[in-house]
């Protein structure tokens, strides 16, 4: 609970009283750490803004060489913690998220970072004005740590780009830590922060978060303002947070689906009044498991055995047991429309969208500082990377749009799909529809692509999902903890609120995250006189992955 700002202000002026400073405070394990065990730390005096913010840069100063999830620090974020603590020292600490350290995936516009989407040729790209979800951050008190590394301009998922360079699972160095929003996974696992943001056009909140036991929500379409991301796809593009725990992804969504109706994303127009302003940590309380109905999508499973398939399907496997434990009546979905593969090769809109929707966004009178004007600009420059099984879908994108016969059948499809999904809900009177993340143990570093992942039905069709954490693989000399192993829960549109209930529920009855072993121990933080610059390790991009080709 926060304390009043009477005890507040009694506290700073005994602070003054005997002599304290800011600069006299001892570093602070920010380890596992939490909004709501920061908030208790420095409402009670036994930190400072500045020192947390110290002691999350000295992580990352120690274990990010080894993981490379971070393109940049913010340069304003020491300055933006003092004032953090002036504000504190005076009694008007104010916000949900007062001095919480958060990272953005750098496809977030931010007026004092760049933004690059992790390519070489908008490496001098800046926007002159926040997106409104990290204006909506800034708006609660957060600290806005840096930017981390994604798969180049969010296109697949093994979080490997030419500014960047390739991120690696701190669970497994030998894996990528799924993607796109890999950088913000592989960071957040590490503790670099509280929570961080991303964004899903596919797979790309989820699948990190299943890589790196975290927690992540996709939104119903149009609940977070897209507004100043750099886009892929009108129609599937998504925003929202990843966390450590479910409280914290829920006060994150709270701020980030504050912005409300904006008309620079007309998507938003579609949110219910029930849903503005609705604060997602009160969803959190009560309930329980007992009577509900969860649909097993049995078609989002690679049941041949392997060492790759087999340890996600004893793991969902033994999820599925412990909620019918505890009351839950599992109801096996059979039905062939749910197929990923089959899903992904008929609805999706990117090639149809991505070219009209980055022109849009690369001609804004916003972005300034040397960047291409469209995107054949940028293919043509040679400063790109595309991986090799995605040269035809980018080749097709620059000649494609949403003029084409084709999309028109596709959204025709989509809708279909979309009734289709409803009424196996109806159907079979069901809360949730539950199923592995990913059919397999997220991919090695120098794979084709990422493999196996299920994200694409909620991608078309808009419903909101979350991902919680739910085992690890046997450990191995490479993975020393095992490889994280998500499950989503998707719910209906606009029930964010029961749907992070639900997820909470079934998370406790299995408490399974762990710490990457490789970054677990603390790190003690030394006083800055300013940010240091973090410069990306590029020199292990894959050979299979070379720059400029298309």
């Amino acid at each position: 609970m926060r304390p009043t700002d009477a005890a507040l202000t009694i506290w700073a002026s005994f602070a003054l009283a005997i002599g304290i400073t800011f600069t006299q405070l001892d570093s602070y394990d920010v380890r596992e750490s939490t909004v709501e065990g920061l908030h208790n730390a420095l409402y009670s005096g036994l930190t400072t803004c500045r020192t947390i913010v110290e002691s999350f840069i000295a992580r990352i100063e120690a274990y990010n060489p080894a993981v490379n999830a971070i393109i940049t620090l913010n340069s304003n974020a020491l300055s933006a913690a003092d004032k953090k603590d002036y504000i504190l020292a005076a009694g008007n600490a104010t916000g949900a998220l007062f001095c919480i350290p958060v990272l953005l995936k750098d496809n977030y516009d931010t007026s004092d970072m760049k933004t690059t989407g992790g390519c070489l040729d908008l490496a001098d790209s800046q926007p002159t004005v926040d997106a409104p979800v990290v204006a909506a951050l800034k708006l609660a008190g957060a600290i806005i740590l840096g930017k981390t590394n994604l798969h180049e301009l969010a296109l697949e998922g093994l979080t490997v780009s030419s500014l960047g360079g390739q991120t690696v699972n701190p669970y497994d160095h030998t894996r990528t830590p799924g993607g796109s929003s890999g950088g913000t996974g592989a960071a957040v696992a590490a503790s670099f922060a509280v929570f961080g943001t991303g964004t899903d056009t596919v797979n790309s909140l989820r699948s990190p978060a299943s890589a790196n036991s975290l927690f992540s929500v996709r939104p119903t379409r149009g609940l977070i303002s897209r507004t100043g991301i750099i886009p892929i796809s009108f129609t599937q593009d998504a925003v929202g947070p990843i966390a450590r725990n479910i409280d914290d992804l829920a006060i994150a969504l709270t701020v980030m689906a504050s912005v409300g109706y904006d008309p620079d994303d007309n998507a938003t127009s579609l949110i219910p009044f029930r849903s503005i302003g609705q604060d997602y940590s009160a969803a959190l309380c009560g309930g329980s498991l007992q009577g509900m109905r969860f649909g097993l999508v049995e078609g989002f499973f690679n049941r041949t055995s392997s060492n790759e398939t087999t340890p996600v399907n004893q793991v969902v496997d033994d999820m599925t047991t412990a909620l019918t434990s505890a009351g839950v009546t599992v109801v096996p979905i059979t039905s062939n429309i749910f197929n990923s593969t089959a899903i992904g090769n008929a609805f999706d809109t990117q090639r149809s969208e991505y070219r009209q929707d980055m022109d849009t966004y690369l001609s804004q009178a916003s972005l300034q500082g040397s960047h291409p004007s469209s995107l054949n600009a940028l293919y043509s420059s040679g400063k790109y990377l595309v991986i090799p099984s995605q040269y035809s879908y980018v080749n097709t994108a620059l000649v494609s749009s949403t003029d084409n016969i084709t999309y028109a059948a596709i959204k025709l499809a989509i809708q279909n799909l979309t009734v289709a999904l409803e009424d196996t809900f109806k159907s079979h009177s069901l809360d949730a529809l539950i199923y592995p993340e990913q059919a397999n143990l997220v991919v090695k570093i120098g794979a084709q692509s990422q493999s196996g992942r299920n994200g694409i039905l909620a991608a078309v069709t808009g419903f909101p999902v979350v991902t919680i954490p739910a085992g690890f693989s046997p450990r191995t000399a490479d993975a020393p903890v095992g490889v994280p192993i998500g499950v989503e829960i998707l719910g209906r549109p606009w029930d964010e609120g029961k749907l992070l209930n639900v997820a909470r529920m079934v998370a406790d009855v299995g408490r399974v995250r762990r710490m990457p072993k490789r970054t677990e121990a603390a790190v003690e933080s030394v006083r800055l006189g300013g940010v240091p610059e973090i410069v990306p390790d590029r020199k292990d991009i894959p050979k299979a992955y070379p720059i400029g080709v298309l």
